[in-house]
C-alpha cells in the first residue's frame, strides 16, 4: 500500500476512516480512489453553487445583492 496514496485518500476522506478497510487496496487503487471522491465532491459542489444561484432568482431583485453576499461570503 502506497503510503502516499494513502494519505492523500484521508486528506480527501478528511480522516483516515475505519482501520483495514484499504488496507488491500494498491497504491495505484488507492489514487484512484482519492481522485473519484475528489471529482465528486467538485461535482456535488458544482451542482449546489448551480441550484443556490437559481434559488436566488426567487429573491426580489432589489434583495438578490443583499442575500448573495450573505450566502456567498
Amino acid at each position: 500500500m502506497g503510503a502516499e496514496e494513502f494519505a492523500r485518500l484521508g486528506a480527501e476522506l478528511r480522516g483516515d476512516g475505519p482501520p483495514g478497510v484499504f488496507a488491500g487496496l494498491s497504491g495505484g487503487e488507492l489514487g484512484r480512489l482519492a481522485d473519484a471522491v475528489r471529482g465528486e465532491r467538485e461535482r456535488r459542489a458544482a451542482g449546489l453553487g448551480e441550484a443556490a444561484e437559481e434559488a436566488l432568482k426567487l429573491v426580489p431583485a432589489l434583495a438578490r445583492g443583499a442575500v448573495r453576499k450573505v450566502l456567498f461570503r
